[in-house]
């Protein structure tokens, strides 16, 4: 038994890419364009031509896809073995003869393996890093991969302290449990969630269907449901204040060109930095 199912097993993981497997089944063009779009928003490029860009944990594939879309080269990595699945999946669907896409299994807290990957003009890691049971070490990791000059953009779960602690034990109870309370847990907090958003929207007096048009997971083309999957079974499981992202990038000499925070709410903060000064 390897680390990765061991710690399965053992009830200290996740198995995201499992997740990933039924989000690949509503895959569709609407979902690549906007995650296309997401890609292009926060970056603020039109296209990727002549850039490598590489996406330290696939997930999904969902922006390899997008980046190999907009004309990047790609290398796509994952922990998870069924992520990796996932990527390469993509690839046989929309890319299957080409090079410039390389699909892996590979850790992002494993030097040696980042040191045999060079460095890219474009790294990204979208909810990821917060999820390796080592955050700083891969916070630092995934700085010697970006060129000078080059982009870096992650998403870090928002530090809310005693709320972040409360999911932490939703989280450790989640991956413990068998499967049909696994099923309730998450039906429970999709529940809570959709219809606090609903009261919301009323005593707002705005329309709550609205939501379902703007919420991170539509702006991405990610999907509501799977995305509360992934909330609710995500672990390890760290999070990090602002000031604590931006004071690790600072040493590495990256400067901040964009933050989205999430208001001190649930969810994840954006950062994108440019490396402006290696060290």
């Amino acid at each position: 038994m390897n680390t990765y199912e061991a710690e399965v097993a053992a009830g200290q993981r996740f198995e995201f890419g499992r997740n990933w497997e039924h989000f690949l089944e509503i895959l569709d063009d609407r979902r690549i364009e906007a995650a296309k779009q997401s890609l292009k928003d926060y970056l603020e490029l039109e296209r990727l031509d002549g850039k490598t860009f590489l996406d330290a944990g696939s997930g999904s594939g969902l922006f390899s896809l997008a980046a190999k879309m907009l004309g990047a080269s790609v290398r796509s990595f994952d922990f998870d073995p069924h992520s990796v699945a996932c990527t390469q999946e993509l690839k046989r669907r929309y890319f299957p003869d080409d090079d410039a896409w390389r699909v892996d299994q590979g850790s992002v807290l494993d030097r040696d393996y980042l040191n045999s990957l060079g460095t890219f003009d474009i790294v990204y890691s979208w909810g990821v890093l917060h999820h390796t049971g080592n955050m700083d070490a891969a916070l630092d990791n995934v700085a010697a991969l970006v060129k000078r000059g080059g982009k870096l953009y992650i998403a870090i779960y928002n530090d809310q302290g005693g709320a972040s602690r409360r999911w932490l034990a939703v989280k450790k109870l989640y991956n413990q449990a068998f499967h049909q309370l696994k099923k309730a847990i998450v039906i429970v907090v999709f529940g809570f969630f959709t219809a606090r958003a609903v009261l919301v929207d009323l005593f707002r007096f705005q329309n709550p269907l609205r939501r379902g048009k703007t919420s991170a997971s539509s702006t991405r083309g990610m999907d509501r449901w799977r995305d509360c999957v992934d909330w609710v079974g995500g672990y390890p499981f760290e999070v990090a204040k602002p000031e604590h992202i931006l004071n690790v990038y600072r040493k590495h000499g990256f400067e901040l060109v964009r933050l989205k925070t999430c208001a001190g709410s649930l969810g994840c903060n954006e950062y994108v930095f440019i490396q402006k000064h290696l060290s």
